[in-house]
């Protein structure tokens, strides 16, 4: 540019190499700040500046290249600019040191931090327009983009970094799991529990989720025919297991719309009831609950016996309880899903020994335990580190337990409730 260039015309032209600093600035910013997920939905619905962005940034080297080849060109040419100014105004001793620091402070205000934090803030708006800009002016330059590129990934393959497609970012389980939580109002509450809870279906087991055997209620064909009869007609189940002496030993899963067809025949023996029961599908107790409801489904069955590695019956699992770690109980009414948790006046719960852990979680809000035992009586045991010979207290985090029964060395009943105090073991319960 030589020295008899108009003041006015070259005043004009640093104003403009600091707007197009400014764009390019924002660009990059925009185009690395848009969320990726939701680029690809609008994408996927025919948005076409999405699906120009999406392009651009399916290879983030040469978006990266054209817009910061653009940003030192500009910038580089406004510093040379700038200089003649300040020496035609200051003289050439101190003109370019003028020119420097002028021109730094206002790059860094109008071309850097304003606009780099507008793209930050709201990434589609800068994008979408800029990507008209850009993505011709990468045809333009693809030679230059090449050049520089090809140095550059060289110097990353140096450094051990090879990948360069940008389309193939995947989110983590715990990174889906923080998508969930961070979506707020945009997702209701219940469906964030029944994501989180679909997300949390692989580590939990059948086992901590089965009726345990002692509460599995089934036909014993030992019994009468007419206990048999009497347990059918109140049964208060769709499927029962029905074995023989020892609940190891079961014979089939009888459906009770096929034991109402039994019960219509003039003469009902334990034959027709066995004869009418399905082949019993046995599980293994470590299971985890998201491949027991894939199995459910292939198997095209309802119901499960749990058994352990020596094929002994630990209790029974069914498809409704996997789907209430997800969905949640059927019903909110406690008293009638929770026969083991009873609600007092004071605020207060009468706990079985038998409750599950995890049930009492779900249904108290409470944080118990449950990497280690699976019902209270066992959890209680397991603090105390040793039989009680009378009733004591101790406290779990901040729920204090009181034992209010013992029966045949297990803990019957106890009552709970919600402190203040922290976490203590055993050796601070006391009895």
């Amino acid at each position: 540019m030589s020295d008899d260039t108009p003041l006015g015309l070259m005043f004009a032209l640093l104003v403009l190499l600091i707007i197009l600093s400014a764009f390019f600035s924002s660009s990059e910013t925009g185009m690395m700040s848009i969320n990726r997920y939701r680029l690809k939905h609008q994408a996927n619905t025919g948005h076409k500046s999405a699906k120009r962005v999406l392009r651009m940034l399916s290879r983030p080297d040469r978006l990266i290249g054209v817009i910061l080849i653009g940003n030192n060109f500009v910038n580089n040419l406004a510093a040379s600019i700038g200089t003649i100014i300040a020496i035609h105004f200051f003289g050439d001793v101190s003109g370019p040191a003028i020119s420097t620091a002028i021109l730094t402070l206002i790059v860094l205000i109008f071309a850097e931090v304003t606009p780099k934090t507008m793209a930050a803030l709201r990434p589609e708006k800068i994008a979408f327009p800029a990507s008209l800009i850009l993505e011709p002016l990468l045809r333009v330059l693809y030679p230059l983009v090449w050049l520089v590129n090809g140095i550059s990934n060289g110097l990353l393959r140096l450094a051990g970094i090879r990948e360069i497609d940008g389309s193939a970012a995947h989110l983590t389980r715990d990174e889906l799991r923080t998508v969930v939580h961070e979506a707020g109002t945009m997702i209701p509450r219940r469906h964030q529990t029944m994501l989180l809870s679909i997300l949390d279906l692989e580590n939990v087991t059948v086992n901590d989720i089965m009726v345990p055997r002692h509460e599995v209620v089934g036909l014993n064909l030992e019994d009468d025919l007419d206990a048999l009869l009497s347990e059918i007609r109140t049964s208060q189940h769709t499927r029962v297991p029905v074995y023989k002496g020892d609940i190891n030993n079961i014979i089939g899963i009888l459906h009770l719309r096929n034991a109402a067809r039994i019960m219509s025949q003039p003469n009902v023996s334990k034959a027709s009831i066995v004869q009418e029961a399905r082949e019993p599908y046995f599980v293994p107790e470590s299971t985890p609950l998201h491949t027991q409801l894939l199995n459910f489904q292939q198997q095209k069955r309802r119901i499960g016996i749990v058994v352990d590695e020596y094929g002994d019956v630990q209790g029974l699992v069914t498809l409704e309880d996997i789907l209430e770690e997800i969905v949640g109980e059927f019903t909110t009414d406690i008293a009638d899903t929770h026969q083991e948790i009873h609600q007092q006046d004071d605020g207060s719960y009468i706990i079985d020994g038998t409750a599950n852990i995890r049930e009492i979680n779900k249904v108290l809000g409470w944080q118990f335990p449950t990497s280690g035992p699976k019902t209270l009586n066992g959890l209680i045991l397991e603090y105390l580190e040793s039989f009680p010979d009378a009733p004591a207290s101790l406290e779990i985090g901040p729920v204090r337990l009181e034992i209010l029964e013992i029966r045949e060395n297990l803990i019957t009943s106890t009552r709970c409730w919600q402190t203040q105090r922290r976490t203590t073991r055993a050796g601070d319960a006391r009895q």
